[in-house]
């Protein structure tokens, strides 16, 4: 069991398939984002268990969509966003895989977007890419990736500026925002 903002508690799958971001990390990153979840569109990429999503929901975001690639954690995920969600708040899930998936969202700018994939998986540049490609970040919205020590290095995006790196024991937290035009 999981719990987040209010209290509430989560469903979580058993097991280690999908890893939640430790309370910690999740706090930290609300501390970090205030006053910008409020009435925001945000994107909850590699969504797991649906706690990010979820503590947007219970902070006032406007719009949550996920996507997950798991049958299991998508099932989850849609049951826990169900149970915090106000009648004013919409949300919306995509099962499948998270490059192809995004393309569905090609346009439709978001405020706030938490990417938190497998640690070693190889999702980090194209998932990245494809933000910054199809037009997923408003003006000044932000991406926060979550990674560990191992694996993906931070680096470079074409369309992505990395304005500021945190770390919290062993989970990192890497801040991308559009970049800026050439004057």
């Amino acid at each position: 069991m999981l719990r987040v903002y209010g209290n509430r508690a989560l469903k979580t799958l058993p097991g280690l398939e999908t890893r939640p971001t430790p309370a910690r990390v999740r706090e930290a990153l609300f501390n970090i984002w205030q006053g910008r979840v409020v009435d925001c569109r945000w994107l909850d990429l590699c969504a797991g268990s649906g706690a990010m999503g979820a503590e947007a929901l219970c902070r006032g975001a406007s719009e949550v969509v996920g996507i997950e690639q798991s049958t299991d954690a998508y099932a989850v995920i849609r049951q826990n966003w169900q149970k915090v969600a106000r009648p004013d708040q919409t949300f919306s899930l995509f099962k499948g895989d998270v490059v192809k998936q995004l393309s569905r969202l090609k346009n439709q700018p978001f405020d706030l977007i938490y990417f938190d994939p497998p640690y070693t998986s190889d999702l980090y540049q194209p998932v990245l890419e494809r933000i910054a490609r199809f037009n997923l970040l408003t003006p000044t919205g932000e991406i926060a990736v979550e990674h560990g020590a191992e694996g993906w290095t931070v680096g470079e995006i074409d369309g992505l500026e990395l304005i500021r790196q945190k770390r919290y024991g062993t989970t990192h937290l890497a801040f991308y925002q559009r970049q800026k035009a050439e004057e």
